[in-house]
């Protein structure tokens, strides 16, 4: 690349993360959300005692169960397993459902992972998350408080279920993509020459947690307070935040042209 090159792309990557960062902070994970929602609705359908769902993570090679419902579900957020132990391992490496009536006597079974979350199932069926890229977790339902055995209908359900789930994730992962796509830019603006572009995006979002940018978070913070405003509130606090931008670019332009001199 050429010596102007890498600075440009610098520049503009810090700028594309520093508004994705701010917009984190303004905006909530609404895929969190939903596959909370999804949880919460199986259990209520099903008339389960939990629900899960764990996705995976490439960068650890693990499945981790991030959101779950009922009354036996709170132990099991934060659990790591590997991709290819127990029940979810299963159903995640093979990508196909199972039901199981008798979970103890099911040698795909991981007992340990299980009196990790203080709930050891009785039965269960587990259903995989998939989109065109494969496998990206498993939703799994927990004993029927009715004592009634998984049957075909209840895996098509939780099939149901898990494609909304996947159609969340898939929704919220912009930020994850943005790298991908970045990468992809980079390498058609220089060509063949991409040596250094991993170096390059390193150190354009590198530091954005700094101490010269807490400043800027908190107020990002308290903006994202103010979503429960009337219209009123909002439009002068708009106003506001528009005199303190206009000053703090003037300051800036001041900032620059003494170190110019």
């Amino acid at each position: 690349m050429t010596d102007e090159l890498p600075q440009r792309v610098a520049e503009t990557l810090r700028a594309i993360a520093l508004r994705t960062e701010i917009a984190g902070h303004l905006v909530p994970p609404a895929g969190a959300a939903v596959l909370r929602s999804v949880v919460e609705a199986t259990v209520a359908l099903f008339g389960a005692e939990a629900a899960s769902i764990a996705l995976f993570e490439p960068a650890t090679n693990r499945l981790v169960f991030r959101v779950a419902a009922g009354t036996h579900g709170d132990g099991v957020v934060g659990v790591e397993i590997p991709p290819d132990q127990g029940v979810a391992g299963y159903v995640f490496t093979t990508g196909q459902p199972l039901a199981l009536s008798d979970v103890a006597a099911d040698a795909r079974f991981g007992r340990d992972a299980a009196e990790q979350t203080g709930y050891v199932p009785r039965s269960l069926v587990a259903v995989p998350l998939v989109d065109d890229e494969g496998t990206i977790g498993v939703l799994e339902v927990l004993d029927k408080r009715d004592e009634a055995a998984f049957d075909l209908r209840d895996v098509e359900l939780a099939s149901v279920f898990a494609r909304q789930a996947t159609i969340a994730i898939r929704a919220s992962s912009v930020e994850r993509d943005t790298a991908t796509l970045i990468r992809n830019a980079i390498s058609r603006l220089a060509g063949d020459a991409t040596a250094g572009v991993e170096e390059v995006v390193a150190s354009a979002v590198a530091g954005l947690d700094g101490d010269e940018d807490a400043g800027l978070w908190a107020v990002a913070d308290e903006i994202a307070r103010l979503r429960a405003a009337d219209p009123a509130e909002l439009d002068l606090v708009r106003e506001l935040l528009a005199v303190l931008a206009r000053r703090a670019e003037r300051s800036g332009e001041a900032r620059q042209r003494r170190r110019s001199r």
